[in-house]
């Protein structure tokens, strides 16, 4: 009775759960690997969200350069008075309109050096972006073959079923007509427990990675295939593949692109010590005189600001700022040797995993002669 439960259980969880999951024989359009890349790319929000990251460095270096262009300014003003005096009150209303000017001539470079510090963080937002696709794509790519793999495992685990489901019934056949044993009954029954509880974890794991592959892609995944040649995409050797990673690894770029904009602002603290030049301009248009005449008033300024002493706000900067540009060092060789112990482990995972695949091809031949002889006796 047991036996025949767990058969049935076996073949329902092989054709209910292959059809809720998709698994169909019916022929539809399949979905490429680049097609499933070009999705992610479309719809992941991390990408989106370094193209956004790119747009404002971009305005901020728009912002540094204002400081070395003039700033013009309009204002008005209305103004009512009166007084009492020994008896008798006196009112007048004035209003006046001027236009002020004002433009930094000098600041010792220290706008110069905010805005090369504004293009290195553009660099920054830019690498980050590559950064950013690159991961996503790794993981929409990881998450693609990770849903080949399971669809095929639960495939197997299905066909396991089955042949463990015959094994079950011969057993029994053979034990009616005297030429089996018990023991050997309960191995089969053993043997189809176990593949139905593979094949339930199997089930699990595919459905991890579907959630895993609409997570990514954005998209529910349909009829993948396996026809993507990465042959021609990998490095020759682990040598170059180090090369290549130093060269163009977007996270390497990224930390020398920091290093520059820690340099700028050691540069930026460095010219607040010097002196300021300002040009200021003003003019007044109407009633700018205090008794009722028309006319136009208007006055030019230099003005020259040297600091002297901050209370140690400057010299706190200056040594703040060169702290952070010995760490953003620090950091990038910290980086390097993150990528570098990556591209190694990813080499080797590489080389493991093809000579995995062929023994584990040689294992299936010799795995395929053993059951067909088990079959045949």
């Amino acid at each position: 009775m047991r036996v025949k439960k767990l058969m049935l259980t076996g073949i329902m969880l092989a054709g209910v759960t292959l059809a809720s999951l998709g698994l169909s024989t019916s022929i539809t359009s399949a979905e490429t690997l680049r097609q499933a890349l070009a999705g992610a790319y479309a719809s992941n929000p991390n990408i989106a969200s370094a193209l956004i990251s790119i747009k404002a460095s971009a305005e901020d270096i728009a912002i540094r350069r204002s400081g070395k262009l003039p700033s013009i300014g309009m204002s008005a003003d209305y103004s009512y008075n009166w007084s009492v005096v020994g008896g008798s009150s006196n009112s007048s209303n004035t209003f006046n309109v001027g236009m002020t000017y004002r433009q930094r001539l000098f600041d010792n470079l220290k706008t110069d050096a905010q805005i090369e510090q504004a293009r290195a963080y553009s660099v920054v937002a830019t690498q980050a972006l590559r950064n950013a696709e690159q991961n996503v794509l790794l993981s929409a790519a990881r998450a693609y073959f990770n849903v080949i793999r399971d669809t095929r495992l639960v495939q197997l685990r299905s066909d396991n079923i089955s042949f463990f489901t015959a094994q079950v019934q011969s057993a029994r056949d053979r034990l009616s007509i005297g030429e089996g044993t018990r023991i050997a009954v309960s191995q089969a029954k053993a043997r189809l427990a176990s593949g139905v509880a593979a094949y339930r974890d199997a089930i699990t794991s595919l459905r991890i990675s579907q959630g895993a592959f609409k997570r990514w892609v954005g998209e529910e995944p349909r009829n993948l295939e396996m026809s993507f040649d990465f042959g021609n995409s990998l490095p020759t050797s682990l040598d170059k593949a180090l090369d290549i990673a130093d060269q163009r690894h977007p996270a390497i770029l990224m930390a020398q692109a920091k290093i520059r904009a820690a340099q700028s602002a050691s540069d930026a603290a460095s010219a607040a010590f010097g002196p300021t030049l300002d040009l200021i301009g003003q003019i007044c248009a109407i009633q700018c005189f205090p008794i009722s005449t028309t006319g136009v008033s208007g006055a030019v300024k230099l003005t020259l600001s040297i600091p002297i002493y901050s209370g140690g706000a400057m010299g706190a900067s200056l040594r703040k700022a060169n702290l952070e540009q010995t760490k953003s060092e620090l950091d990038a060789l910290a980086t390097r040797d993150q990528i570098r112990e990556a591209v190694i482990s990813a080499w080797n995972g590489v080389q493991n995993a093809s000579a995995q695949i062929t023994s584990a091809q040689s294992a299936t031949r010799s795995s395929q002669l053993v059951l067909d002889g088990v079959i045949q006796e």
